[in-house]
């Protein structure tokens, strides 16, 4: 029987062990770190473009019309004398695109 040595030297070896983490890392950074910066990043611009009029949804699913926009808060008229103020971070960009292309659909 033939046996076969395979010597390894000392600086190969420490960079072939980095090389399947620095790996993951990376597939981490473009799959998972970047989609999600990017998400939070056009959910400021929409807060930041919110007017008054626009018909928006909150995260937990009320719809109403901005009646006044603050700097931290935002008042929705949700009937015909009823107004509730919401943090921004309560307005859902994906919910209120989802509403305004199922208006538009119809």
């Amino acid at each position: 029987m033939f046996s076969i040595i395979i010597l390894q030297g000392g600086a190969g070896s420490a960079l072939g062990s980095f090389a399947p983490m620095l790996v993951v890392l990376v597939i981490i950074y473009f799959f998972f770190i970047a989609p999600q910066k990017k998400q939070q990043k056009k959910q400021q611009e929409f807060l930041a473009s919110m007017a008054k009029g626009m018909e928006v949804v909150t995260s937990s699913g009320i719809i109403g019309k901005i009646n006044k926009v603050g700097d931290k808060e935002v008042q929705l008229q949700v009937g015909e004398k009823t107004f509730i103020r919401f943090t921004k971070g309560a307005i859902s960009r994906e919910m209120t695109e989802a509403l305004s292309a199922k208006e538009e659909s119809k």
